[in-house]
């Protein structure tokens, strides 16, 4: 397991905020040599920290128009519906995050679609027939203050 130190600690900060920065860059901000840079996010990438590095992508420019969160109740809590509900949402592209989660249902979907439209074509026909499926409640996204994703 890589130490993650305060130095370290620093690295992923700059690297999450910006993914693309040059070593050299990436040294200056946190106070080491290019070459001990290098190492340290090598190790820190060798040793399965950091995972890999991705684009943010604009989703209106891409014709996302409608963000929601979505929970999902199962009518059977058996290993078998959880599996079978898994592998049904991994194929939905309308699906971009899927949380097993506590509480009074079993996952919380973060879902992306064209518009209204798309979404309840989603809701209705895909994730609604699911046959493990017992509860929906979606929760619009109206605006993100804070989102470090992006």
């Amino acid at each position: 397991m890589t130490k993650l130190d305060d130095i370290n600690a620093r690295i992923l900060r700059v690297l999450t905020q910006n993914g693309r920065i040059s070593n050299l860059d990436l040294a200056e901000k946190v106070g080491l040599s290019a070459s001990a840079c290098l190492r340290r996010v090598q190790e820190l990438e060798r040793s399965g920290v950091i995972k890999g590095y991705r684009a943010v992508i604009d989703a209106t420019k891409v014709g996302i128009g409608f963000v929601a969160y979505v929970t999902v109740g199962l009518n059977s809590h058996t290993k078998a519906a959880q599996e079978a509900f898994e592998r049904a949402i991994s194929r939905a592209s309308e699906v971009r995050e899927c949380h097993n989660v506590t509480g009074t249902v079993e996952y919380l979907l973060r879902v992306e679609a064209r518009d209204l439209s798309h979404y309840k074509h989603w809701h209705t026909e895909i994730l609604g027939v699911l046959p493990q499926v017992q509860a929906i409640t979606t929760f619009v996204v109206m605006d993100s203050p804070k989102d470090d994703r992006s």
